[in-house]
C-alpha cells in the first residue's frame, strides 16, 4: 500500500479504476471549458495531486490559452512534477500550482470566484461533517454558473456519491452528468453553481482533511 501521497499517484499507472476516473474527470473538464463563455476561463484544484486531471485536457484543448489556474497541494513532490509538466506544456504564465493547505481559504484568494473547481479524490478523505462544511464552502470558490467536477469512491456495497449528488442538489448546484467507472466503484460527477458567490467563506479554514494514502477512496 501507498505509504504517502506521492506513491498513491504512482497507481494511476497500474489501477484501471483509477485510470477510468480520470478519464471521465478529463472528460468534464474538456466539457466544462468548452461550455464556458469567451474569454478568460478561471479553474482552481482543491487537493490538486500533480495537476494530471487538468493538465492532461489541457494538453491538445483548443481553450487551453484562455485558461488561468490555481492548484493547491501540500506534498511537494507532486507540486515538483506538476510544475514540471507546467512548463514541458508552455503554461507557466497561466497555470500555478502552489505547494500549500488546501483547507485554508487564504491559498485561493485571487484565484477565486472560479469559473470551473475541481475537488477529485477528497471527498472519501473526508469526516460527514467535513464533508458537508466543504460542499457549503464551494460557494465562495464559485462563480455564479460555475461547473464543478467532483469524485466519490464507494465501498462495501455502499454508493457514498448518492449522498453527495443530493446535498449538492440540495445547496444550488444543478446536476449536469454523473458516471461510474467500468469498475463500479468510483462516482464522478458533474454540477453547475446556480447560486451566487459568497465573497467571503464562513470560516478561513474551509474543511478538515483525514485521510491517510493507504485508506483513499
Amino acid at each position: 500500500m501507498p505509504k504517502d501521497w506521492y506513491e498513491w499517484h504512482d497507481l494511476y499507472d497500474t489501477e484501471p479504476k483509477l485510470q477510468q476516473r480520470l478519464e471521465i474527470v478529463q472528460e468534464y473538464i474538456a466539457y466544462s471549458l468548452n461550455a464556458s463563455p469567451s474569454g478568460t476561463i478561471r479553474v482552481v484544484s482543491v487537493c490538486a495531486g500533480d495537476g494530471r486531471d487538468l493538465l492532461g485536457t489541457l494538453k491538445n484543448h483548443p481553450r487551453r490559452n484562455d485558461v488561468y489556474a490555481r492548484l493547491v497541494e501540500l506534498s511537494p513532490q507532486l507540486v515538483e512534477r506538476g510544475r514540471a509538466t507546467i512548463e514541458s506544456l508552455g503554461l507557466a504564465k497561466q497555470i500555478e500550482i502552489i505547494n500549500g493547505d488546501a483547507t485554508l481559504a487564504t491559498n485561493y484568494v485571487g484565484a477565486v470566484p472560479a469559473d470551473i473547481v475541481i475537488v477529485c479524490g477528497v471527498f472519501g478523505n473526508l469526516e460527514e461533517a467535513e464533508l458537508n462544511r466543504l460542499l457549503d464552502n464551494l460557494s465562495f470558490l464559485s462563480k455564479p454558473d460555475a461547473f464543478v467536477i467532483w469524485t466519490r469512491g464507494h465501498s462495501n456495497g455502499i454508493t457514498y456519491s448518492d449522498n453527495v449528488r443530493k446535498i449538492l442538489s440540495a445547496s444550488g448546484f444543478e446536476e449536469v452528468n454523473f458516471k461510474l467507472t467500468a469498475t463500479g466503484d468510483m462516482g464522478v460527477g458533474l454540477h453547475r453553481y446556480l447560486g451566487e458567490n459568497l465573497p467571503q467563506p464562513k470560516e478561513q479554514q474551509l474543511f478538515v482533511f483525514s485521510g491517510v494514502p493507504s485508506k483513499a477512496r
